[in-house]
């Protein structure tokens, strides 16, 4: 069975996502072409729906693809290809087929986590087996994007953007880069996540050269530790 999930129901607000000034930019730009969906298509102007974020891990791709979905109202559909080609090779194809479906019916976001599985095995020069059945999936979405309808949005991420096969990457009319953020960018996320705890809490040491996603279970983790170690204090008292 492939791993799949329906409707996310983790809402995230855009503004509650860190980005580059460039990737925040195009971005919203691409939420004001889908709310004006219509309107541009009477002059024949195509709304960009798909897009690629690639970049280091724990730096906001998934975070995005929720934030968009949720901006927009739409439901989510995620698909983690990392389990689809582990799974009985004979029936992914059917499998992509069933997901894009799911997403065009319901108008809904579809992300595509894990991308570079398809493009890594696309460009594989193995012969076994396995191979022909990648090359066959990976035409199969390649016809699925093609045809994907303008109100249906494809979101793919990547950490490993340069063994992707071109013929894939020219699917996407938005391609994102997530770099490893700033000292200066990290210090302002730490200053939104640090809120909700007591003042005397917020002074904790700060750590850089990490992701964002670290950096949350960094505060987290010392979080939970000063909480407890507060409350046994008074117990003890």
């Amino acid at each position: 069975m492939f791993d799949l999930i329906i409707r996310d129901q983790q809402e995230v607000a855009l503004n509650d996502v860190f980005f580059s000034p460039e990737n925040k930019q195009q971005l919203v730009q691409l939420l004001k072409e889908h709310q004006y969906l219509e309107e541009l298509q009477r002059y024949n102007l195509h709304v960009d729906n798909k897009i690629l974020l690639h970049g280091y891990s724990g730096c906001g791709k998934t975070t995005t693809a929720k934030a968009m979905a949720n901006a927009l109202g739409k439901s989510l559909v995620i698909m983690n290809l990392s389990t689809l080609v582990s799974s009985k090779l004979g029936e992914t194809a059917q499998n992509v087929k069933f997901i894009f479906d799911k997403a065009n019916r319901e108008k809904a976001v579809l992300f595509l986590d894990e991308f570079d599985q398809v493009g890594k095995m696309r460009s594989s020069e193995d012969k076994d087996s396995g191979s022909g059945e990648m090359r066959r999936l990976v035409n199969t979405i390649i016809q699925l994007i093609d045809s994907l309808p303008a109100h249906t949005l494809l979101i793919a991420a990547t950490n490993h953007y340069d063994i992707i096969d071109t013929a894939l990457l020219r699917r996407f009319q938005l391609k994102l880069k997530y770099e490893m953020p700033s000292e200066a960018e990290l210090d302002a996320y730490y200053d939104k996540i640090l809120v909700p705890f007591p003042p005397h809490m917020q002074q904790l040491p700060r750590r850089y050269d990490i992701s964002y996603a670290e950096a949350k279970d960094y505060v987290h983790t010392a979080m939970k530790r000063l909480i407890i170690e507060e409350l046994e204090s008074r117990v003890l008292v």
